[in-house]
Formats: C-alpha cells, structure tokens, sequence
C-alpha cells in the first residue's frame, strides 16, 4: 500500500508539473498576442444591424454613442429616465436616416428594468450589445454627502448596472453573442478626493465586469461570443463634473463626449478588455502608479494634481 501512495503522490506531482509548465507557456503566448495588438490593433467588428441598448442616452457620452452606432447601422435602443433628453436622442438619431426606438426607465428599479426588457425584446427583438452608461457624480468631501445621495448614486452606478446585466445577458448567452460596455472611470482606478463614494462606486462595476469576465470563462457552454469592456474616463465635458481642477492640460484635458464616444466604440469593436480615456492612462496607472509604494504614488498624484473640487 505505501508503495503505491508513493507512486500516486509522484504521478501526481509530475501531472502538476506538466500543467503548470503547459499554463506557463500557454500564458506566455497571451502576453505575446497582447503586446501585437498594441502594435496591430484587430480589425474592429461590424456593429451593421445589431440592437444597441443605451443607458442614459438623453444626453452627453450616451447621446453621442447611440449617434455614433446608428451611423454604423445599428438600432439603437434610447434608455433614459429623462423622457425629454431621451426623446431629442431619438429624434436626433431619425434625422441622420437612423433607426432607434426609446423608452424611459428608472434603472435602478429592478422590476422595471425586468419590464424594460421583455418589452424591448417584444417590440424590437434580442439586445446584442448592451451599454452601462447611465450614472451620477456627487462632488463633496464623504462626510457632507448625505445618505440619500450615496444610496441613490450607489442603486444607480452599481445595482443599475447589474440589473441591467441580469436582464440582458440571458438572451446573449442563448445565442452565444453580445457584448457588454461598462462606465467605471478613472475614478474607478485610484482615489480621488471630493468623490469617495463614487469612488467606491465605480471600483465596484471594475469588479463587477472582471467577476463576470471569469464567470463566463468558467461556465461550460461555449460563451466565447459574448465580449466584454469596461471604460474608464478621466474627467469628460457631460456635466457631471462641475469644477475640474488640471495643472498639466496638455496631459490631462477635459474630454468632449464625441471624442469620448469614438474611444468607447473604436474599443468595443476591437473587443478591447479595458480602457481609458485618454488611452495612455491605462498603461500611466497600470505599469507606474500600481507598482510603486503608496507612499511615493501619493506624491506623484499630488504632483500631477488632477482631479475634481467640491461643488457648491
């Protein structure tokens, strides 16, 4: 019997070698096909036909993607609670010879955003490429934001989008196609004064979107169809963002939400992961920021001292 535990054990340690050795080289090559595409970026898709649901698209970067995808000539599902904002999108989509539909919903509602679903599906059919947009930005020091502005920030940023994901990804996984557009922010990847609850807030949709990057992975089915990208913008001209505050504008301007909107699209029909906007603030944060001591990545922020002062 101790004879064969001992040979167990070592068939077993060798299989382990062997995976790790296989997982090690399997590994390399995604780095190495990762670092062509910064160099040769993938063709991008084809969005032609497919339904395109957008979450606060009554105005700023909603707006200008569900303009920008209709001129690609993709239906565009206009989601908002502003019914007035909703409808000039609309309108505006129609004008261009765009074919858009729009309905109002509070998404922070559950059974409304449930409702929400089983009637686009109804009148305009299966949402292929779903798109997280709405949000809000209270700017203040935590211990002056009230309980109601963060519960209301939080039911929106957070549990908005995820009702979103629990309505419209089922019929994506029925088809094995679809993708899905995120907003986190860089608010989402380092901290920033005036904006810890949203801070907190748009860490939690980074989470949530590489949460279910891995669940799909893991799932049996083939899911590989269904894509995913989380965006994350520095400070974008929407409104949100009352009183910027940039020492160095030449690197960190204020972002018009058309050239935000190309970024979003260009990226999600490159099937890119992850992005920012500006672009070269992921590999700013990911390859300096992440790797020093907190200590010294304080004081290069401070330096830089970008960021956002309290509202009024």
């Amino acid at each position: 019997m101790a004879i064969e535990e001992d040979v167990m054990e070592v068939n077993t340690f060798i299989y382990l070698f062997l995976e790790f050795l296989w997982t090690l080289l399997r590994s390399i090559f995604e780095i190495f096909k990762a670092m062509i595409r910064v160099v040769v970026p993938t063709e991008p898709k084809s969005v032609e036909g497919q339904i395109v649901l957008i979450s606060g698209a009554g105005h700023g970067m909603g707006r200008e993607m569900a303009l920008r995808f209709a001129r690609l000539g993709a239906t565009i599902v206009c989601v908002d609670i502003n019914p007035k904002g909703n409808q000039e999108t609309m309108i505006m989509i129609k004008q261009e010879k765009g074919n858009s539909y729009k309905y109002e919903c509070d998404v922070t509602d559950r059974a409304a955003v449930m409702e929400l679903a089983a009637k686009v599906r109804k009148e305009v059919g299966d949402v292929t490429i779903l798109v997280n947009n709405a949000g809000i930005m209270p700017c203040k020091p935590v211990l002056e934001q009230t309980e109601t502005e963060i519960r209301l920030m939080n039911d929106l940023n957070i549990n908005g989008y995820i009702w979103m994901i629990q309505a419209f990804l089922p019929s994506m996984i029925q088809r094995n196609h679809g993708h899905i557009i995120s907003m986190s922010s860089m608010a989402g990847i380092m901290g920033i004064r005036n904006l810890v609850p949203y801070c907190g807030s748009k860490y939690a949709v980074r989470g949530i979107m590489d949460a279910l990057a891995m669940e799909l992975r893991a799932d049996k089915r083939d899911l590989s169809g269904i894509k995913l990208t989380t965006v994350c913008p520095t400070i974008v001209n929407t409104g949100l963002c009352k009183k910027p505050r940039i020492r160095f504008e030449k690197l960190f301007k204020v972002v018009e939400p058309g050239e935000a909107a190309d970024t979003i699209i260009n990226a999600m029909r490159r099937d890119q992961i992850e992005i920012t906007i500006p672009q070269d603030l992921h590999y700013v944060n990911r390859y300096l920021f992440r790797l020093l001591p907190f200590q010294a990545a304080c004081l290069w922020s401070e330096f830089f001292d970008a960021g956002v002062d309290a509202d009024d």
